[in-house]
C-alpha cells in the first residue's frame, strides 16, 4: 500500500484524496503540507476518526494512539507528557548503559541470533523503563505473553472486515457470531486487560512495599493519588509506553544493521569517527554524542530510511478547512504519508542510498525537528506530527544512539555466506503489522577485534556481577536515580 501511495502522489501531487465508502482519506505527501494542516491547525486535525474495532471494542476505547480528542485523551497525554520529558529519559541511563552491554555481550557469543538479541535489547528496555523489570533472555514468559497479546491485536485490526467496519458504519450492527473481527476484539480486550492490569497492580504493590525501582508506572502510582484517575486508565497508559518501545526502536536497530551491509562505507566512516573520539580502550557511551555527528546523524537517517511506521494513524478534521484552493472537509482523515515524504528526490539526494553525511550539519533532536516552524528542516516523520507526536521522542534517540554507536564500536557487518557466496539482504522486503521492520535476513556479524571482545565481555560480566541479583534484575536502585519529583 505505500508503494501505491508514493505513485499516486508522483501522478496526483503532494496531496489527494481516496474514497473509502462513506469514508474520506486525504493523504498528504508534502512537508508543507504537514506543517500547516497537521502542526500549525493541530486545533482542527487533531481529532482521530472512527475506529470501531482497533479503538471502541479493542482495550474498550482506553488506547491514546486511537483515542477520539476529549478529557480522557487530554488526560493520558497529560500523564506521558509529565513523565516522559527529556529530563525523564536521561534518568533511564543505568538502565540504558546495562541492556546495551547485555546486546553487545549476546552479538559477541552468538552472532547468528542477532534478530532476538536486538529484540531482547529493547524489550527489556520497554519493560525496565515501563514497569521495571528486566527481560533477562529473549524467550521471556511475561514479555512471550505481552508480545503474543500484541500479535493477536494487530491481527485483528488488519483484516479488512475491521476496515469495512468504519467505512460502512452499518455494519456494526451486526451480531458478533457473524462477525468474526467483533467476536475476536471483545474477546481478546478481555485477555489484554487483565494482562495489563496485572502488571500495574504489581508496580502498586511493590511500591507499597518499596521494593520498586523507578519506572513510568511508578511515577504513574504517585499521579494517581493527586490526579484519581482509574487503574484501568493507569494500566493503558502504561501499556501504551511498553507497547511504543518493544516493535518500533528493535525494527530501526535491525535496518540500521541492515543498512551497514548495504552501504559499507557508511559503516567505515561511522567506525573511523568512533576511533578518532572514542578509541579502542573503552566503550561509547551518550557523553560522546556530542563529539560524534556522524553517529547522530545515523540515527537520523536510519529513522528516513528504515521508519518504523511507513504511513501514520490518520488525523481527523473536526471542522471544514480550506488548504490550496482544495476545501477539506470536517470528518475527513488526514493520513502522512510517512515513506513518501521520507523519501522525496527533490529534498533528499538518491533516497534509497543510506547516506548519514547529509545530516551533518543538522544538530536538532527529533523533537526539535519535528517541531521546527520550518517544514524544510525536519530530518524524518517516523514520531507523526502536531499534538499527536510521539512523546518519547526523546527516549528513543538516546536508545538509538547509544546502541548504535555501541554496535559499530564493536563489530563488522557483511553480507552472510552462504554456499561460498555473499548474500545481502534484501532492501524494502517487509514485515508488516502495526509497525515495519525488515523480514528476517541472515549476516556476518564478527568482533572488530580480539581487545574489543575481550572488553564487551569484561564490561557485561563486571556489570551483571555488581549491580544484578540471582534472578538477574537490578538488586538496588542504581546509583544517582530517584523516582520523578511530582
Amino acid at each position: 500500500m505505500y508503494k501505491q501511495f508514493q505513485k499516486w502522489a508522483h501522478e496526483y501531487g503532494p496531496i489527494y484524496s481516496i474514497k473509502l465508502g462513506v469514508q474520506t482519506m486525504i493523504v498528504l505527501s508534502d512537508g508543507k503540507a504537514v506543517k500547516e494542516l497537521i502542526d500549525k491547525r493541530s486545533a482542527s486535525t487533531n481529532e482521530r476518526g472512527p475506529h470501531y474495532i482497533a479503538h471502541d471494542l479493542l482495550g474498550n476505547g482506553q488506547r491514546i494512539l486511537q483515542m477520539r480528542y476529549g478529557p480522557d485523551w487530554r488526560l493520558s497525554r497529560k500523564l506521558y507528557h509529565r513523565l516522559l520529558t527529556a529530563a525523564a529519559a536521561k534518568t533511564y541511563l543505568p538502565y540504558l548503559e546495562l541492556e546495551s552491554k547485555k546486546m553487545l555481550y549476546d552479538l559477541s557469543t552468538n552472532p547468528d541470533g542477532f534478530l532476538y538479541h536486538i529484540k531482547r535489547y529493547t524489550n527489556s528496555m520497554a519493560m525496565m523503563v515501563t514497569y521495571g523489570r528486566r527481560v533477562p533472555e529473549y524467550d521471556n514468559p511475561t514479555m512471550r505473553e505481552i508480545l503474543k497479546s500484541l500479535e493477536k491485536t494487530s491481527s485483528i485490526i488488519q483484516v479488512t472486515s475491521a476496515a469495512l467496519a468504519d467505512a460502512y458504519p452499518i455494519l456494526q450492527w451486526v451480531p458478533a457470531f457473524l462477525f468474526p473481527a467483533k467476536r475476536k476484539a471483545v474477546e481478546h480486550t478481555k485477555t489484554e486487560m487483565s494482562i495489563y492490569l496485572r502488571l500495574w497492580n504489581q508496580v502498586k504493590t511493590a511500591m507499597a512495599q518499596g521494593t520498586q525501582k523507578p519506572c513510568f508506572a511508578a511515577d504513574l502510582v504517585t499521579l494517581q493519588k493527586k490526579e484519581g484517575f482509574t487503574d484501568l486508565r493507569a494500566a493503558y497508559v502504561s501499556s501504551g509506553s511498553m507497547e511504543a518501545g518493544t516493535g518500533t526502536s528493535s525494527n530501526n536497530l535491525l535496518g540500521f544493521i541492515q543498512a551497514l551491509i548495504l552501504f559499507p562505507e557508511a559503516l567505515k566512516e561511522a567506525q573511523r569517527e568512533l576511533d578518532r573520539v572514542v578509541g579502542d580502550g573503552r566503550l561509547p557511551d551518550l557523553s560522546d554524542r556530542e563529539n560524534l555527528p556522524y553517529l547522530r546523524s545515523c540515527v537520523k537517517e536510519s529513522l528516513r530510511w528504515m521508519p518504523p511506521v511507513i504511513v501514520g494513524i490518520p488525523h481527523c478534521l473536526s471542522c471544514d478547512e480550506t488548504y490550496m484552493g482544495y476545501v477539506l472537509p470536517k470528518g475527513a482523515e488526514l493520513l502522512i504519508n510517512v515513506w513518501t515524504l521520507n523519501n522525496d528526490p527533490v529534498r533528499y539526494k538518491d533516497p534509497r542510498t543510506f547516506n548519514p553525511a547529509r545530516f551533518l550539519k543538522d544538530e536538532q533532536t527529533s523533537f526539535e525537528a519535528a517541531t521546527n516552524p520550518d517544514p524544510d528542516l525536519r530530518d524524518h516523520y517516523a514520531f507523526g506530527g502536531g499534538r499527536r507526536l510521539c512523546p518519547g521522542t526523546h527516549l528513543a534517540d538516546d536508545i538509538l544512539f547509544l546502541a548504535m554507536s555501541k554496535l559499530v564500536w564493536a563489530f563488522d557487518f557483511k553480507p552472510a555466506i552462504i554456499n561460498g557466496k555473499e548474500v545481502p539482504p534484501t532492501p524494502e522486503r517487509f514485515t508488516q503489522t502495526a509497525v515495519v521492520m525488515p523480514e528476517p535476513y541472515p549476516a556476518t556479524i564478527v568482533p572488530r577485534s580480539a581487545k574489543r571482545a575481550a572488553m564487551i565481555k569484561k564490561e557485561w560480566e563486571q556489570a551483571r556481577d555488581s549491580l544484578l541479583d540471582d534472578e538477574l534484575q537490578w538488586r538496588e536502585i542504581p546509583q544517582g536515580m530517584k523516582f520523578t519529583e511530582l
